[in-house]
């Protein structure tokens, strides 16, 4: 695959607007950075560090950030290595990737390529990547989302065998009183501040519907488990509301 540096280039057709959740966030890349720092506290950045040196453990050669949104974790990944691998970006949120472009320019690392298409048809050969890293979209392709099982068969089709799939997604706390503060945050502070920011009163409304609804960190190990995926581990975060989940091909 020839690479184009700090591009946002398409190599199949655009997702079609039917494609759950196409609309929402091909809506609110203007405010989304500033939204995901207003609601982890600014906590989804340390987060991001976890994801990046768990993608980097093994010192892979190529990397996908999926999902990549504005290209947080595949930056993040970037600084962090030495070795400079390939490093793959990959959205269906064209709007998503002009955001992640301007932002990967400014960093001067040119082994980030960022492409538009479909994580349920993405144009990579069999166990192309050593590692996929995945920071808060897994939820969105996953939870109620009728085309679950194309994602999971896809990535676990482009990753290579012993490779390393890297989520970080939100979780439900243990603790009841922890849970439901989340919860009680969740609706009543992030739902109402991110649709007044972002001017999209539906993407925070399936933000906060999906966060409080979320599978718990063993339910997301037996679905990767069911996906072929084998020694799942999973570390909750900032006392459960966040997880970081490792599953092995």
């Amino acid at each position: 695959m020839k690479k184009k540096s700090f591009s946002a280039i398409s190599t199949q057709d655009s997702p079609k607007e039917s494609r759950p959740l196409y609309k929402i966030f091909t809506a609110v890349p203007p405010s989304y950075d500033l939204v995901n720092r207003l609601f982890t506290l600014r906590l989804d950045e340390r987060w991001r560090v976890l994801a990046a040196r768990e993608c980097l453990a093994d010192h892979p050669e190529k990397i996908m950030d999926l999902c990549t949104g504005t290209g947080d974790l595949a930056i993040r990944i970037a600084k962090m290595s030495n070795r400079k691998p390939e490093i793959t970006g990959y959205d269906y949120s064209k709007p998503m990737l002009d955001i992640a472009k301007r932002k990967a320019a400014k960093t001067r690392r040119h082994n980030i390529t960022f492409l538009q298409g479909d994580a349920a048809a993405m144009p990579f050969t069999d166990g192309y990547f050593d590692a996929i890293g995945i920071t808060f979209a897994f939820r969105n392709l996953t939870f109620k989302n009728p085309d679950t099982p194309k994602f999971l068969t896809e990535i676990h089709r482009v990753l290579k065998p012993g490779g390393k799939f890297v989520i970080i997604e939100s979780s439900q706390p243990q603790w009841p009183w922890l849970r439901a503060l989340f919860r009680f945050y969740t609706r009543f502070i992030v739902y109402p501040v991110g649709s007044l920011v972002s001017g999209n009163k539906g993407a925070y409304k399936y933000l906060s519907y999906s966060v409080i609804n979320y599978y718990k960190p063993e339910e997301i190990c037996k679905l990767l488990k069911d996906y072929d995926f084998s020694e799942v581990t999973f570390k909750r975060l900032a006392g459960g509301i966040s997880a970081l989940h490792v599953a092995v091909k």
